[in-house]
């Protein structure tokens, strides 16, 4: 594998708000601060392909860099604010904002869907980005939704990304649910998750209903990840543990104060 394979690797599987982090390892590890110049490519898949999102200058709400809002070049577009913007995929900055109207014979059903897929997102998602873009020559339109959550100094941070491909002419839907999650106190435990989804919304079928067979499978999802979750803490996780500590007895926590770590929890002789 070559160097810059194995640099892109890297940033590929970077954790959700850890490519920074990320990035100045690699120069403090390599000794060369040029090297960011050969990660041009591998941070812009990276950030198209986890949705990374942005704040425009001058404004509070972040929007979202995907290869479904792309005008090339590292120009992006978003449908509610009508404007174009130049993102460093390095530093993940936005600038040179101008205004883009755009242009789609779903023009009016784009605008329904932004609406009523921000309520969903505002409602369930603490903190979340929404975009919906025609793709496809026009012929389909992209339904994505990003929530991320960041908490370094608890040393975890993660990320929700759903999209969906909406196929207006056939009112068929498919798409996928990623959950990222890293979690590096004392280790390093990651979740990573894919849920692909197909299912009909109908071609009359109009933005609210759209969005509600999404916050149906979205929810259902969730639910099924809690399931999840507690089997692994009752199965798995528990069978990783010592049951009873060496003496087969268990500790009276009360008395903690009283032992002598290495002869009345392990058994040992006293004198």
């Amino acid at each position: 594998m070559s160097k810059a394979a194995a640099l892109s690797s890297f940033v590929q599987s970077t954790p959700p708000g850890e490519l920074a982090d990320v990035t100045k390892a690699i120069k403090s590890i390599l000794g060369n601060d040029s090297v960011q110049n050969e990660l041009e490519p591998a941070f812009q898949t990276y950030n198209e392909e986890q949705f990374s999102t942005t704040k425009l200058p001058g404004s509070s709400n972040e929007v979202l860099v995907s290869p479904y809002n792309s005008l090339g070049d590292g120009v992006y577009y978003d449908v509610e604010s009508q404007s174009s913007f130049k993102f460093d995929h390095a530093t993940q900055k936005a600038s040179n904002v101008q205004t883009y109207a755009l242009e789609s014979n779903h023009s009016d059903v784009v605008k329904s869907l932004v609406k009523s897929l921000g309520t969903h997102a505002t409602e369930h998602y603490p903190k979340s980005s929404i975009g919906v873009y025609p793709v496809e020559d026009d012929s389909q339109l992209a339904i994505i939704t990003v929530a991320s959550k960041y908490s370094p100094s608890n040393f975890w941070n993660g990320r929700w990304r759903s999209q969906y491909i909406y196929t207006p002419s056939s009112g068929s839907m498919t798409g996928a649910i990623k959950v990222d999650v890293h979690y590096y106190e004392d280790g390093n435990v990651r979740l990573l998750t894919n849920k692909e989804v197909s299912l009909s919304v109908g071609s009359a079928a109009k933005a609210p209903e759209i969005i509600r067979k999404i916050a149906d499978v979205e929810r259902k999802y969730q639910e099924d990840l809690n399931k999840a979750f507690g089997s692994l803490s009752e199965g798995a996780f528990k069978s990783l543990r010592r049951q009873l500590p060496i003496t087969r007895q268990k500790i009276e926590w009360e008395k903690i104060s009283g032992y002598r770590l290495g002869q009345d929890i392990g058994g040992g002789r006293t004198r």
